[in-house]
């Protein structure tokens, strides 16, 4: 099959003819439809996430066709792979509900190999059947973008006014459910970016600036999405006495110093790592009640660094996937 690796850090993806994987016990193996093009594959690529053995595919937001094996979905259904692809399950995090932060947890597209390719295996324990209403490349944002920018929502509690910064895949779909159950949301984008404020609005933010600005009212919480450090005491600023800022990336730069005060108030900072599955479970559902419309650019497989390219400089509204 055709697959793009990455074979070292800052490299650019190669295009290679590799074995079709087979399934092992509990596996199954899938064609791939569609794949998603996730901040965190740059942050493999890139080499900023340090537990990677290369070669190695990536991509996590994978929907697919069960080819064969496993015991749980039918040959011909059409399953997502996310990000968590196994657990020890024997832990203290996995038994009180935290697989997230299992220690030995295997993650696809990093440890194990993702659907940039034209076939993908995974424990079938952690794929999801994905609602019908979306199309292959609509749902495939839906399995990391979606996943955890849900699992970040959650986070904020019950916020009335909700900050968003960082208006890329994850931020797109996330202003739309808060939007569904009647929040304001208010949305931060590099400064100067009028076509990215603009795309908010379009989705509902009832105010869109700079990550620089200072929005017209106090938040009851942030999510950033975007990796820098230096936005999480922007956000401190922005957001209200007894409010959160969620950091909901894998990769953050340095967050620099600042002054008591703006945590003062019973203000907190929490990150997100990883899903669940109850996770998965629960914003699919919520997919399938609420019409999301996911906004794609798509790809050739080929088209790997085209895509990672453009999700680097900005220059994607919605998400970017790889159709095989």
């Amino acid at each position: 099959m055709r697959a793009m690796r990455v074979h070292a850090p800052r490299k650019p993806l190669a295009l290679d003819e590799v074995p079709v994987p087979q399934p092992g016990p509990g596996q199954v193996l899938v064609k791939v439809l569609a794949c998603g093009v996730c901040r965190t594959d740059l942050h493999v690529a890139d080499g900023d996430l340090t537990e990677c053995t290369y070669p190695v595919i990536p991509g996590h937001e994978i929907v697919g066709r069960v080819e064969k094996g496993g015991k749980r979905f039918a040959a011909g259904q059409r399953v997502g792979i996310p990000w968590l692809g196994w657990t020890c399950g024997a832990c203290e995090f996995c038994k009180s509900g935290r697989e997230n932060l299992c220690p030995k947890a295997r993650f696809t597209g990093y440890h194990l190999d993702g659907g940039f390719a034209e076939y993908a295996v995974a424990d079938e324990r952690f794929c999801f059947l994905l609602p019908v209403c979306y199309g292959d490349a609509e749902a495939a944002p839906l399995l990391c973008a979606g996943l955890i920018g849900y699992r970040s929502y959650a986070m904020a509690g019950e916020a009335k006014r909700l900050g968003l910064y960082g208006f890329g895949a994850a931020a797109h779909i996330l202003a739309q459910v808060a939007r569904a159950q009647g929040r304001e949301v208010y949305a931060f984008t590099r400064p100067g970016d009028s076509r990215a404020q603009a795309f908010a609005k379009r989705l509902g933010a009832i105010w869109a600036g700079g990550s620089d600005e200072t929005p017209p009212a106090r938040l009851d919480a942030a999510i950033l999405f975007a990796p820098v450090g230096a936005l999480v005491p922007q956000a401190l600023k922005a957001v209200k006495q007894g409010g959160c800022v969620v950091c909901g990336g894998i990769h953050m730069s340095d967050i620099p110093s600042f002054p008591y005060a703006l945590l003062w108030g019973e203000r907190r900072v929490q990150s997100v790592a990883n899903l669940t599955r109850a996770d998965g479970e629960a914003f699919l559902a919520l997919a399938a009640k609420t019409a999301i419309r996911t906004e794609t650019k798509t790809y050739a497989l080929e088209r790997a660094n085209e895509a990672l390219g453009d999700l680097r400089e900005g220059r994607l509204e919605g998400a970017a996937v790889l159709v095989p």
